[in-house]
């Protein structure tokens, strides 16, 4: 079928610009030059060069488009309204409260795949594509629009490195570069050679073109396609607000919706060589179905009551025989295999073992892509270095993406490496994740079952695990369920409840021992699910146990278990006692540090006996 002409194509994109324009004046908000300089791009993507199908955004052989500059939406909406997927009257109700197109992309649209709108994640996410439609053996292509300002940030550069790594030629990147950030002139204005040897020094094929010019970007598009064993930069000079005389290249403009006498003036320049995309033929995808394999049943596990393992060892075990049961199940690494244990699935399962580096933004940012298209990806690192990827995390939410995160080496019992290594902000950054489920295991069943219960939750799942070693104290058949507790130690006599969670589990064991001796008994509770928290339990047993909790952790205690308890329980008049880290930790045996921070056997007596008086 034939192709529309290059003038139909810039009529197309002057379309797009009215759309953009007209729409962000009817939501009194928005960013229409940002659209505006890429409307050429977004005319020849959607209306020339992509395979997919305008009714089907969903469809898994269809080409995917990541609009990384977010604010630029009303372009992204518009470019589908012409497509036919819904009305084009649709677009005046942008960023209205009962209106899925929103201020910036989210996955309420069947046509985004992850929330845009935090700049410099997009190509991650594309990376992660890119990678899914190698996995899965289809032929679709994979394109990012970026704006230049969002390539000042490192995880854009991370992101293409691990692209060349893996020679995603399915990948393309598309830079507009308009010169105009928010505030001011962006670094390189429009210095593009800067930008092109900058992608190719991370192993990229690099092209600068006009961003305005209709057959330069068909003619780049198509020599992206060709080319074979590195993926393809489009490093294209534009205009902001392109179009209309009084916006181009103007600064001060950015994220300001005409007035509506400035829209009617612009429109008067842009309607008499615009046309709608009505009756343009799209090219359908290859046809090729994706894999869908449906899970296997699970093989069993069995440790020793009393035998040593760590819980970041059984979550490397439990990944293995998950792996087996689930063949879209991935697996993520910070270079850290062999500390998280996730070592032993890259021996099993290497087709599906993604090696990240250390980049544990583009790292999280990958796993949402390969997310968006089907796979349950488990990316792994210890517990502090995945607070760099917090926004990466948060954007995840937005998305509403089924990923799954391991923290290893969480808290002061990591011991000598000092505070740098320690994770105690994780607990706090996942469970303010909307929807997501914290989990925190304390000896290598719960663990196992802890990793199964993550990869069956919908959503976002975080497991923290621990480094040292830790007795077994469950049988191999307990269940342990998101939202749930186990009582560890209970009495007719117990005068407080302690809720402790991973290894302060065990000084609350041994602080049960020591009190018991002194005639004081206690209810010892393993609070491994820290979000959603067992509250209906907890506060039973603070009932039978003088409306007294102690909760102990090895976190800080904002954000922590402790937190979570007590906002379950102090509506009820229960009184919530925390024990946390609550100063800088330093280097140390980790009996030294759990005493030293206040965590510690030695200290829960304490504090049990001045909560009893």
């Amino acid at each position: 079928m034939a192709k529309p002409d290059a003038n139909r194509l810039q009529a197309i994109a002057n379309q797009l610009r009215v759309h953009s324009i007209t729409s962000t004046t009817a939501a009194g908000s928005g960013h229409p030059t940002s659209c505006m300089s890429a409307a050429d791009i977004a005319a020849v993507l959607f209306f020339h060069t992509m395979r997919y199908d305008p009714h089907n955004p969903k469809r898994a052989d269809n080409d995917r488009f990541i609009l990384s500059k977010g604010h630029a939406a009303p372009l992204l909406y518009a470019a589908w309204a012409e497509a036919g997927l819904f009305p084009v009257e649709e677009l005046s109700r942008l960023r209205k409260v009962d209106c899925n197109l929103e201020g910036h992309p989210t996955p309420r649209l069947d046509f985004v795949d992850v929330a845009t709108g935090s700049l410099g994640q997009g190509l991650s996410a594309g990376v992660g594509m890119a990678l899914a439609a190698r996995m899965d053996g289809l032929g679709y292509r994979t394109y990012v629009l970026l704006g230049d300002g969002e390539v000042a940030e490192g995880a854009v550069w991370e992101a293409a490195s691990l692209a060349a790594t893996y020679q995603l030629d399915s990948l393309v990147a598309i830079v507009d570069v308009n010169r105009l950030g928010q505030s001011a002139a962006t670094a390189l204005g429009h210095d593009l050679e800067t930008y092109k040897r900058r992608f190719e020094a991370f192993g990229w094929k690099a092209r600068v073109i006009d961003g305005h010019s209709i057959p330069e970007i068909i003619d780049a598009l198509a020599e992206a396609e060709r080319t074979k064993g590195c993926p393809f930069a489009i490093i294209a000079k534009t205009r902001k607000g392109a179009g209309v005389s009084f916006l181009e290249d103007k600064p001060g403009w950015h994220g300001k919706p005409l007035k509506h006498e400035e829209m009617v003036k612009a429109l008067e320049e842009l309607q008499p060589s615009a046309a709608s995309a009505e009756g343009v033929d799209i090219d359908p995808p290859t046809g090729a179905a994706g894999k869908n394999e449906a899970p296997a049943p699970l093989k069993p596990f069995s440790y020793d009551i009393g035998q040593q393992v760590a819980t970041r060892e059984a979550f490397g075990s439990a990944l293995v025989r998950l792996g087996a049961a689930y063949p879209r199940l991935v697996v993520l690494d910070g270079d850290v295999q062999n500390s998280t244990f996730t070592e032993k699935f890259a021996a099993a399962f290497p087709s599906r073992f993604i090696e990240c580096y250390i980049a544990e933004q583009n790292m999280v940012g990958v796993a949402a892509g390969l997310a968006s298209r089907g796979w349950i990806p488990v990316a792994a690192s210890f517990a502090c270095f995945l607070t760099r990827a917090a926004d990466q995390i948060r954007m995840a939410g937005v998305s509403m993406s089924n990923l799954k995160l391991c923290g290893s080496h969480a808290g002061v019992s990591i011991g000598e490496d000092g505070p740098s290594q320690m994770g105690l902000e994780d607990l706090a950054m996942m469970r303010a994740v909307p929807g997501s489920a914290v989990l925190y295991p304390c000896d290598a069943v719960s663990a196992e079952r802890l990793t199964e219960e993550m990869i069956a939750w919908k959503g976002i799942a975080y497991l923290r695990t621990s480094r040292p070693k830790t007795p077994v104290i469950y049988d191999s058949s307990e269940q342990f369920p998101i939202g749930g507790s186990k009582v560890l130690r209970s009495s007719d006599n117990d005068r407080v409840t302690v809720a402790a969670a991973g290894v302060t589990v065990f000084e609350a064991l041994k602080a049960y021992e020591e009190l018991a001796k002194r005639g004081i008994s206690i209810r010892v509770i393993d609070a491994y699910s820290v979000k959603p928290v067992d509250a209906q339990g907890l506060a039973s047993a603070a009932r039978q146990t003088g409306n007294a909790v102690i909760t102990v952790e090895d976190h800080y205690p904002e954000g922590g278990l402790g937190e979570a308890v007590a906002s379950a329980l102090s509506p009820l008049g229960i009184a919530v006692h925390k024990l946390a880290v609550t100063d800088l930790p330093r280097s140390g045996k980790p009996e030294e540090l759990l005493d030293l921070y206040g965590i510690s056997a030695r200290r829960i007596v304490e504090a049990v006996e001045r909560v009893c008086g």
